[in-house]
């Protein structure tokens, strides 16, 4: 038996930690549903664990507003080993700098990666390479869609898992990938669907608000947005949505009002500052 596939990105918000208790939370007979769709992938770690361990699912639909790390999807879908050739080359060079020398080949392949003049694959491995050389593995860009999260100061972290890249291609073989807003996944539904929506969190204060993953945002008039739409989701279609814990509570409960809300205790451990990591508290809506 293979290990559990693991997400071959940091992310902030990632289920990683949260499975244990989320899979315990999924639809009964799960096994038997048609269709499973993430509309927020992100990470995957959610996707990565269904194709592993519901297979009979024939309908796997992922989707995200954030452009290049869709392309980051699909080039380990269709072109592991180029993928993986760039990003050995990557983590040689980079692992025989001193620090200053890491500092500015970290900088030069920021520049690149948001010059726009990369080939998908150039692109994919670029964003690979960011991510996990970046302060904290954040995803964050400006009004011009430039990534300018600064170095992170890792001296050897693995740039390039083989293994990890080559299993995930195989299990994103069956899955659709979109681009776009959210709403998007909801024509590729189809008979019985189970769709988990892990948006960009509510802010649980003033100072904790980082959900610049893209130019677009993600304010309240999006999360009442987001909580209309799962209120137009047919008979046939079970669906659970993870956001924060911010004390009362009264936004989701007004929003979600007649769903089942849960809280679960999460560990984070990405975060623009120290103090927003640790142990922190989240909700988990369900229309079931």
């Amino acid at each position: 038996m293979q290990p559990a596939v693991k997400p071959f990105l940091k992310w902030a918000g990632g289920k990683t930690q949260l499975l244990p208790q989320i899979n315990k939370l999924f639809p009964n007979q799960l096994e038997q549903f048609d269709t499973f769709a993430e509309p927020f992938v992100g990470g995957g770690a959610v996707v990565f664990y269904i194709l592993e361990n519901y297979p009979l699912i024939k309908n796997i639909i992922i989707n995200d507003i954030n452009s290049k790390l869709i392309k980051t999807y699909i080039a380990v879908k269709e072109n592991p080993l180029e993928l993986i050739t760039f990003l050995e080359e990557l983590q040689h060079k980079y692992w025989e700098l001193d620090y200053n020398r890491q500092r500015l080949f970290y900088i030069e392949k920021r520049k690149q990666f948001n010059s726009g003049k990369l080939n998908s694959t150039e692109l994919a491995s670029l964003f690979i390479f960011l991510n996990k050389t970046c302060f904290n593995g954040l995803y964050r860009v400006n009004k011009k869609d430039e990534f300018n999260v600064p170095f992170g100061e890792y001296r050897k972290p693995i740039i390039c898992n083989r293994s990890i890249i080559g299993r995930l291609s195989e299990l994103l073989q069956k899955v659709t990938i979109l681009e776009g807003d959210y709403t998007c996944t909801v024509k590729f539904l189809q008979g019985r669907s189970f769709i988990y929506f892990d948006p960009p969190y509510k802010p649980v204060s003033d100072t904790s608000n980082f959900t610049a993953y893209s130019t677009t945002g993600f304010d309240d008039t999006q999360q009442k947005r987001l909580a209309s739409f799962c209120k137009t989701l047919g008979v046939e279609s079970k669906w659970m949505l993870s956001n924060s814990c911010n004390g009362d509570d009264y936004f989701f409960r007004k929003h979600y009002r007649n769903y089942t809300i849960r809280q679960l205790c999460a560990r984070r451990s990405i975060g623009a500052k120290a103090s927003s990591r640790g142990s922190v508290r989240e909700l988990l809506i369900t229309n079931y």
